[in-house]
């Protein structure tokens, strides 16, 4: 049963990361991920400072603050400063990793924080948690991933349009009377919860992994963004089982196995895709030649 559970949590985590993702590698914030899993460091140091104990849920809340506020202050400085995307991310998610580092040193150096419960995490412990329904023993994490699914789904369903045509043309979106500000904001606000919600299970490298992988090769299949959502959830369906499996059989690390398991597809896919795959590339030219 444990192995059930385990690999849903996966198929969750993957589920919920890639149907996001496809927006913000359409937007090209596809390391947004990776820099919210820095920037929570002050609000886990902080949370402990105000709480004054080490439980996982004042340290999730501290973190999804600032996993709020590094996305807003990758907008301003985006667009008030007139920054380079990456350029902005890399600033905000250095600046605010910095300020945990040294609010650590000044108030907390003697205090094992438990980091671990936010960036690093431990899908195989997750059947260890569990809350009583129904008279029967659900893990804390997989039912706390299933609402976050479904919310995330109404939210794309919902927004559909908004988000398609704030994705690729925010000028008509505009003309259009659509919030372009508010459809990023809420956008970020679903990312940063979710990987949040995600690090306590599997840790930061998987969760920026399913935010990257199975979209960027949902991208070089199709060029439709309901068939590019579709083939993101089934290729991370498909990472989560075959990399647990794959870590069981090297007897290695569940989430490693899963990362590397889509790291192998993207692979495959990168040299095999028949649009955009490498050879199929090299055939195209190849022909153009003659």
């Amino acid at each position: 049963m444990d192995t059930f559970w385990i690999i849903l949590t996966g198929i969750l985590v993957a589920a919920c990361c890639s149907l996001l993702g496809c927006f913000l590698l359409l937007r090209k914030m596809a390391m947004v991920g990776d820099a919210i899993s820095h920037a929570v460091l002050p609000g886990i140091v902080i949370a402990y400072l105000l709480a004054q104990n080490r439980d996982s849920l004042p340290m999730l809340m501290g973190a999804g603050v600032f996993g709020v506020l590094v996305t807003v202050l990758i907008e301003t400085l985006h667009k008030q400063g007139k920054m380079q995307i990456d350029a902005a991310i890399g600033v905000s998610f250095t600046w605010l990793f910095a300020i945990g580092v040294i609010l650590i040193s000044l108030y907390a150096g003697q205090v094992d924080l438990d980091q671990d419960c936010v960036l690093y995490g431990e899908i195989a412990y997750v059947p260890l948690d569990t809350w009583n329904i129904a008279n029967r023993e659900i893990p804390r994490t997989v039912g706390i991933l299933s609402i976050l699914l479904l919310g995330i789904i109404a939210f794309i369903v919902l927004g559909y349009k908004a988000l398609f045509v704030t994705t690729f043309d925010e000028v008509f979106a505009a003309s259009m009377g659509i919030s372009t500000a508010f459809w990023h904001y809420a956008l970020m606000s679903a990312v940063s919860f979710t990987t949040v919600m995600s690090f306590e299970a599997v840790g930061a490298i998987l969760v920026v992994a399913f935010l990257v992988g199975p979209p960027s090769i949902a991208y070089l299949l199709t060029d439709n963004l309901r068939w590019m959502l579709v083939l993101s959830l089934l290729l991370g369906i498909l990472t989560a089982i075959t990399g647990y499996y794959l870590a069981v059989w090297i007897n290695g690390s569940i989430a490693g196995g899963m990362a590397a398991a889509l790291g192998v597809e993207f692979g495959l896919v990168f040299l095999w895709a028949p649009k955009y795959g490498l050879f199929f590339q090299k055939k195209k030219k190849i022909q153009n030649m003659f």
